[in-house]
């Protein structure tokens, strides 16, 4: 009877009716109507009108009270049942919306905006209900029962301070219940010994100090100050030591020019009179090139609680967040070196402006990459230095089309954690739940650190000029470090004098030219490191031996067909793997996929590792790859591939295929930042298209073709780009090679057009085998990839390398060939054709196949077979101003025999790279073949028509 008597006192929405109520007001939330009448009056009251309110903690609270008879016996009223339910429902506005009354700005510009749902009196509530204890639910900061006014205190301290979080968002509640317990308890406001606290003092000293002192030496000199942002540099040094102390042994850091130097210094250990040297215009001559100081990137080791750890920040070029992508891919290959499948031990950190962070879309295209299989690193800590302006941009209404310059981060479930720069106790909270969020759920999390810019974007700018408004209120703060001094020497952890003693010392040691991170490690010899000496210096020349013996490359080729017991193949596969199983066996002559395949496993068993990525890249655009087989009678979505090339010998080295996301910016650096960090695996981008790589334009110019000239980073990054004039339109034609061969200088990277599969094979291998890592940019095909006569043997592949000219092939009459006709790629067989057609012996055809660096030896060489050569013709499929013709004219000109002459037969000028319509293709193509065998040659000089 008591029991029943119990549950007659407590309302209907306790105990066990919680999951009813939760059911009921989820049908209410989908179709208000389908609910009856007197539930949905209730949940009208309850939502007032407003969006939908978190409804988790309602009935959590219901749960709870239903455990505590004693409330739930006093509540048996129904207005005060109602007061509960709507403290809950103010409890999950402050969690949504109290950032928005958080003090962030350090600059104070703008008031706070008037929210209903923060406001006590929206809620009905009465003078007398300030000291009712009512139950709080999930809230974590004292009991499960509060004082309304208490509660309401505790919620403001909580969510409406200098630390402002954005986490309810996120679909999983654990998620939410994890930001909620770290932060609630110690209303996100943590607790420093005096230690601790002088420590911060110390390096925002350092911060600013180092741009004080910058500013008089060098005055008007271009350094992209960090004044303003001076909270970022304890932040990083905190970042640094609690990953260490979290067992991570390399940092990866990519961040833009803003407080580069500050960061290179005092956070990296870089020695002031290197960076004094380079402001007095002073350099190295290792380099061609160079680059300017706030580009540069460095690398040392740093002591932690974990013990040594590597810090390397990345070089990058002034194209904002263009450094993400590589950094990811740098960390990526770190962790495959150690087996880090995690990523516990080894820490990506970009470092974003405001402006380009919601700007910039190779971010949009990382986070979308962030959780891939191809691409996952563990998670990414991103810190915001949020200075509230661009270049002279400030304006809301100009900047973006967001509220918070971090909205991009709910695109991942990330919590983004905002805090006011004046505060570095708060910014060094956000450290620390941002590196424990990382290593727990192993997903990005980001940091927007509100502050300001004290000069302009550079030092010779006047920022006045724009903003007016924003400089006044800017030349009137005194600076983080100076309010952070005098909170310390009020609260008694300082004495009067001892700031600017800080500031002494730190100068004195500026004029010595010493920096003042004690964590820096000298002359420590750490696990994992590549040497890239035996890669430098070298010449593309360097001999190789490239010979696999025949029997272990006819197993190696039996090994990639093979295929599982009961493994049920599409027919059309089916057909393929049985070709190649036949050309393992020499029946059949190879084509370029088994040729390809086979470049892949034989240096998978000399022990290199290759990665191939990009989009389709397991199949193949074009259908002739097959390096991932799909059981036709799988029943799993997640389940019934099997890829042969992981299946050669027991300990190989790792064969890694990639089904990128839709992406080639972001993809492409990936694949840079990953090549970039380990000599001894072959890495390879395939675009699905040559021209896709367009897209990709920024990695290709700033990193790829520049970055061992800009900054000595040494790359073996193999670009697959199918390339061909087939009659496709403009955009799946060309892989833009003039543009390309428009970069080449220095022997910076090597451009190839192989047009048999002996040849990709070769080149495949030559580029691990040589100590020679350069950017490979392969012209690859497409129509040739099934042409008949687009063979090789064998044998052709267990001897031989890869050739850079390959001379005549027919046999004709030395003596008669009056005419060379030098051609690249899947025109070579057009022209045999016509050749054999017109029975036109008098002409000779010579593949070049390596475009860059020009073969000029092998070149002239083939002149010597032929004595009376008089025409050199250059054919080529692109229109006149596109392709190689006019880079390599000037090579063909010096290699050929002095008496010749050298004409032109291709394309006309075009703005686009071909045309659209199939006749017109045929026709310019029929045209162009008979013009290289014309008794009338072309100089090839660019007509101009009037």
């Amino acid at each position: 009877m008591g029991v029943m008597k119990e549950m007659e006192q407590s309302s209907t929405l306790f105990g066990a009716n919680a999951p009813f109520i939760e059911e009921l007001y989820e049908h209410y939330l989908a179709s208000p109507d389908s609910v009856p009448a007197e539930w949905r009056s209730y949940f009208d009251e309850l939502r007032g009108g407003a969006a939908d309110v978190a409804h988790t903690p309602i009935v959590e609270s219901f749960r709870e009270l239903a455990r505590n008879r004693k409330v739930a016996h006093a509540m048996v009223d129904e207005g005060t049942m109602h007061k509960q339910v709507l403290v809950l429902q103010m409890i999950g506005k402050f969690r949504v919306l109290g950032l928005y009354h958080a003090d962030l700005d350090p600059l104070k510009r703008t008031p706070p905006p008037y929210i209903p749902d923060l406001d006590l009196k929206t809620y009905g509530f009465s003078e007398s209900d300030l000291d009712t204890e009512f139950d709080v639910g999930s809230f974590k900061a004292a009991g499960q029962r509060m004082k309304l006014r208490d509660l309401v205190d505790a919620l403001g301290e909580t969510y409406c301070r200098t630390f402002g979080s954005e986490y309810m968002d996120i679909a999983d509640t654990a998620t939410k219940r994890w930001v909620q317990g770290r932060i609630e308890p110690i209303r996100a406001r943590p607790s420093y010994d005096a230690a601790r606290k002088r420590e911060i003092l110390e390096r925002l000293t350092a911060a600013e100090t180092l741009e004080r002192y910058l500013h008089t030496r060098y005055v008007g000199q271009k350094r992209f100050s960090l004044e303003g942002g001076e909270t970022l540099i304890p932040m990083l040094d905190h970042l640094i030591q609690l990953a260490g102390a979290y067992g991570v042994n390399e940092t990866v850091i990519g961040m833009a020019h803003r407080g580069r130097l500050n960061v290179l210094v005092n956070t990296l250990g870089k020695m002031p009179s290197d960076l004094f040297s380079e402001f007095e215009g002073k350099h190295s001559d290792d380099l061609s090139a160079g680059d300017v100081k706030y580009h540069q990137g460095f690398s040392s080791d740093v002591i932690t609680p974990g013990g040594p750890m590597h810090l390397t920040l990345a070089f990058n070029p002034s194209h904002l967040e263009a450094v993400n992508p590589v950094v990811e891919g740098a960390v990526r290959s770190r962790q495959h070196r150690r087996g880090d499948t995690r990523g516990d031990q080894v820490l990506p950190v970009l470092l974003h402006g405001d402006a380009a962070i919601a700007g910039q879309g190779v971010v949009q295209e990382c986070l979308n990459m962030a959780a891939t299989r191809g691409y996952y690193t563990g998670g990414t800590v991103h810190i915001v230095i949020n200075n509230q302006i661009g270049f002279t941009t400030s304006d809301p209404r100009d900047t973006r089309g967001t509220l918070y310059c971090t909205d991009i981060a709910k695109m991942v479930d990330s919590p983004t954690f905002h805090v006011n720069a004046d505060d570095p106790e708060v910014c060094m909270l956000a450290i620390e739940l941002a590196m424990e969020y990382r290593q727990q759920f192993h997903k990005d999390v980001f940091i927007d650190l509100v502050c300001f810019r004290r000069l302009g974007h550079n030092e010779a700018d006047e920022p006045m000029v724009t903003q007016p408004l924003m400089y006044k209120r800017i030349a009137a703060h005194p600076g983080t470090r100076k309010l952070y001094a005098d909170r310390l020497q009020a609260e008694g952890v300082l004495h009067a004098g001892e700031a600017d003693t800080m500031i002494a010392e730190y100068r004195a040691a500026m004029d010595k030219g010493h920096h003042t991170n004690k964590t820096i490690l000298s002359n420590y010899k750490r696990p994992f490191a590549i040497d890239w000496a035996m890669y430098m210096g070298r010449h593309w020349t360097t001999p190789y031996d490239s010979k696999v013996p025949i029997e272990r490359l006819k197993q190696l080729a039996q090994l990639s067909a093979s295929v599982p017991e009961g493994f049920s193949l599409h027919a059309r596969v089916q057909k393929v793997i049985a070709d190649r199983r036949e050309m393992a066996k020499g029946a059949q002559p190879l084509d370029w996929g088994m040729a390809e395949t086979l470049a892949y496993a034989t240096l998978l068993d000399q022990g290199y590792g290759v990665r191939l990525s990009g989009e389709d890249v397991s199949r193949g655009t074009f259908t002739h790859r097959h390096a991932v087989l799909h059981d036709q009678k799988r029943e799993k979505w997640d389940a019934g591939t099997w890829i042969p090339l992981q299946h050669l010998k027991d300990g190989q080295t790792t064969f890694e295929v990639i089904d990128s996301v839709l992406s080639e910016y972001g993809v492409l650096g990936f694949e840079y930042g990953y090549a970039t960090s380990d000599p001894t695996r072959l890495v390879l981008w395939e675009a699905q298209f040559g021209d896709f790589a367009n897209v990709a334009q920024v990695v290709i110019d700033q990193f790829i073709a520049a970055g061992e000239v800009k900054w000595g980073r040494v790359c073996g990054l193999v670009l697959l780009l199918p390339h061909g004039y087939e009659g496709q339109g403009p955009e799946h034609s060309s892989a833009r090679p003039e543009r390309f061969l428009q970069l080449c200088a220095e022997h910076n990277m090597q451009v190839v057009v192989p047009t048999t599969p002996a040849q990709i094979y070769h080149l495949l291998r030559r580029q691990m085998l040589r100590p020679y890592r350069k950017p490979l940019i392969v012209m690859s095909p497409k129509s040739l990839l099934r042409h008949k006569e687009a063979v090789s043997s064998i044998e052709e592949l267990a001897d031989g390398q890869f050739r850079p000219v390959i001379g005549e092939n027919e046999k004709l009459d030395a003596k008669k060939v009056r005419r060379v006709i030098v051609c690249s790629g899947k025109v070579y067989f057009e022209l045999l054709a016509y050749r054999r057609e017109q029975q036109r012996n008098d002409i000779a055809i010579v593949r070049l196949e390596q475009l860059y660096p020009f073969p000029h030896e092998d070149f002239k060489a083939v002149f010597k077979g032929f004595p009376g050569v008089k025409e050199v013709v250059w054919c080529q499929e692109e229109p006149q101003n596109q392709g190689a013709w006019y880079r390599l004219r000037a090579y063909l000109r010096n290699d050929m025999p002095e008496a010749g002459v050298l004409a032109y037969a291709g394309r006309p000028v075009s703005a686009s790279p071909a045309v659209g319509y199939m006749s017109k293709h045929q026709q310019q193509q029929k045209q162009l073949i008979e013009d290289a065998f014309a008794p009338s040659l072309s100089g090839g000089e660019m007509l101009i028509r009037r």
